[in-house]
């Protein structure tokens, strides 16, 4: 496969990472929008939300909500910007199921 982020999930192409468990990996983007931008995704390639018809896959793509919780919890952030681009036409740049955690004030931003 020839996903950036599968190739980030397998180690083959170093992230900064502020997250990681079973399921879900989390990282710093490389090209922010913000002071804190950060790519939550599952490890299991699902190309876009669109497109899913998979209970099981459903459920993995609800719990990114969970995991950018915890993450503005552990950085103390006072609120955060989610966005989720689905497909192409909706700039969609990495067809790797991914949402944007944006923030642009922390008390105190603990990178």
């Amino acid at each position: 496969m020839n996903c950036v982020f599968c190739k980030i999930v397998n180690k083959e192409i170093p992230a900064d990472i502020v997250y990681e468990d079973d399921n879900y990996l989390a990282f710093k983007d490389i090209n922010p929008k913000a002071p804190i931008h950060i790519l939550i995704i599952p490890k299991k390639h699902i190309e876009s939300f669109h497109l899913i018809d998979d209970k099981e896959d459903l459920r993995l793509v609800e719990w990114l909500i969970n995991v950018a919780r915890r993450i503005v919890k552990e950085l103390d952030l006072n609120g955060c910007q989610l966005h989720m681009n689905s497909g192409k036409d909706h700039w969609q740049e990495v067809m790797h199921i991914h949402l944007h955690l944006l923030s642009w004030w922390a008390t105190p931003v603990k990178w």
